[in-house]
């Protein structure tokens, strides 16, 4: 006799069998990652029982002891996935090492922030996707968050991408997008599109299990490249609109962070040249005839920038302590802010200057 639950009566009163789909069984997946912008998604993925193995950078000195500390993918899955088999290789592309990561039993793999190039004869016949965060082809490379933030874009997002020989060029297989809001730093729009990781992952590994999956080819003219930051691109211009410090600012934030020194004007009694990180800041419309980074009213951290324009500081670091509200840092500093200081930030060539157009640098997918 029929099961009850799966008929329903018809027009004609006679009882009619409805067909229920048998649930597919989610493809299995080889996680590689290192950065912690990869951990919400392999966290999904392991919750949902499909992770089979990870593989991570190996651990790396840190700190002023230089003891060897794992990443943040391998802290993660110590801690919450020990059961899933994780390999830290040095080279991933070895013979060996490839023969051990091919063993595992799927030819579907999840890459996120991993640090290095899978060669060809590693991905042969395997549906190995990339999640980037930028909108690409706009910011392939190694800072696609700072790089969108210290240009002014007000939208980015995630790609998800195939892995191609070419740095952050496969086809793009799916994308999630978020405002650049004035008040982000770097470090929280890092956060945001992580959060955002899992759904979109989610979502073209079904597209690719149902066989609806299609790619879009990038646009090459419409390229740019975001290179890794160093500490030496940790300067603004105050000769620029208040807008463009900003965005320097929360883009380079929290790191390699902008640093800026007070100097004390010619003839106060203020003291030492303070040096600080600046960490937030707002930009505001005042009108002013004022050289760059004269102060306007240094007590309450506001200080000219280009026409028309001034930075307000509003939370700062200074060495060796910890991120403070401006007016928490004043209060210390009551001295040299009344007598007026220049707000000074080293100006010169960044190592790390983002690029439009033009040849691609050789690399793998991140």
């Amino acid at each position: 006799m029929p099961n009850p639950e799966c008929l329903r009566p018809n027009h004609s009163h006679t009882l009619e069998a409805v067909l229920i789909p048998l649930r597919v069984p989610e493809e299995p997946i080889v996680f590689f990652g290192a950065g912690a912008f990869g951990v919400p998604t392999l966290a999904e993925l392991v919750r949902r029982g499909r992770v089979v193995a990870i593989v991570t950078q190996p651990d790396k000195p840190a700190g002023r002891g230089g003891e060897l500390s794992p990443t943040p993918i391998a802290l993660w899955a110590r801690e919450h996935a020990p059961h899933v088999p994780i390999l830290k290789p040095d080279k991933c592309n070895t013979p060996e090492v490839r023969e051990r990561i091919r063993a595992f039993a799927t030819t579907t793999w999840v890459v996120i922030a991993f640090g290095q190039k899978l060669g060809l004869a590693l991905l042969a016949d395997r549906f190995a996707i990339n999640l980037h965060a930028s909108l690409l082809p706009r910011w392939r490379g190694a800072a696609p968050i700072n790089a969108a933030m210290v240009a002014g874009d007000t939208r980015t997002g995630n790609s998800v991408i195939t892995l191609a020989d070419r740095m952050d060029a496969g086809l793009v297989l799916g994308t999630s997008e978020r405002d650049v809001l004035p008040h982000m730093t770097a470090g929280e729009l890092h956060d945001l599109l992580s959060s955002d990781g899992p759904e979109l992952v989610l979502r073209v590994l079904a597209e690719h299990q149902a066989g609806a999956l299609r790619g879009a080819s990038q646009d090459e003219s419409l390229v740019t490249i975001a290179p890794k930051m160093s500490k030496a691109d940790g300067w603004m211009d105050l000769s620029q609109p208040a807008a463009r410090c900003r965005e320097r600012v929360h883009g380079l934030t929290p790191w390699p962070g902008v640093s800026a020194t007070l100097v004390p004007t010619v003839g106060s009694e203020a003291g030492t040249v303070e040096a600080i990180k600046l960490l937030r800041v707002r930009d505001e419309a005042v009108p002013h005839s004022r050289g760059a980074g004269d102060a306007l009213d240094a007590p309450r951290g506001l200080f000219a920038a280009g026409p028309g324009t001034a930075l307000r500081l509003l939370e700062v670091q200074a060495p060796g302590k910890r991120a403070m509200s401006f007016e928490d840092f004043a209060r210390g500093k009551a001295g040299l802010l009344a007598g007026g200081p220049r707000l000074v930030s080293a100006v010169g060539k960044p190592a790390s200057t983002p690029t439009q157009g033009g040849a691609l640098p050789a690399g793998g997918p991140a």
